[in-house]
Parts: structure tokens; sequence; C-alpha cells
């Protein structure tokens, strides 16, 4: 399954860059290992050219793949939040 993901700036060129391989997500979305993800930089209203869902999208999108979920309810981690192990497509 492919899911389509809004990401903030910082941690969108975190991505890039190589320093962060993880997500950290409400599982709203019963993600799964194998699954995939299309990461869409966002900036908050005004500040970019293509409106989706109350979000302004600057076209920049990674493409990454699901390759370990942690999930929540120990580690400290909130009960219905997963942490998401990605790896490049």
């Amino acid at each position: 399954m492919i899911h389509e993901l809004k990401t903030d700036p910082s941690p969108f060129d975190a991505l890039i860059q190589g320093k962060k391989n993880f997500e950290i997500r409400y599982n709203d979305r019963d993600f799964k290992v194998g699954d995939e993800l299309l990461l869409k930089e966002f900036l908050q209203q005004g500040h970019g050219d293509i409106r989706f869902h109350g979000a302004v999208y600057t076209g920049r999108i990674l493409h990454r793949k699901i390759d370990y979920i942690l999930t929540g309810g120990m580690y400290g981690i909130e009960e219905g939040f997963v942490i998401l192990s990605l790896s490049k497509m």
C-alpha cells in the first residue's frame, strides 16, 4: 500500500540529507512493513503554490519504504503511535 503524507520542511530536509531515517506517526492508516510512503513537503498557508487539503505543498516528494515498525504502548511511545524505520526506494 502507498501512503501519501504531509511533512514539515525541517524533517523533510533531514530525510534528504540522510540524517533521519524514521517517521513518528499516529497509526490511523494501519501501516505495515513493506508499505510505501510518499512524503510531501508542505508549508504553512501562504508560502507555497500547490494547495491540497489545507496545506501548501512545495512540490518536493520523497519515496520511502517501511522496513520496521515500533508500536506505541511501550518504550515510552504513546499508545496509537508508531515509529516507522524507512529506507530509500
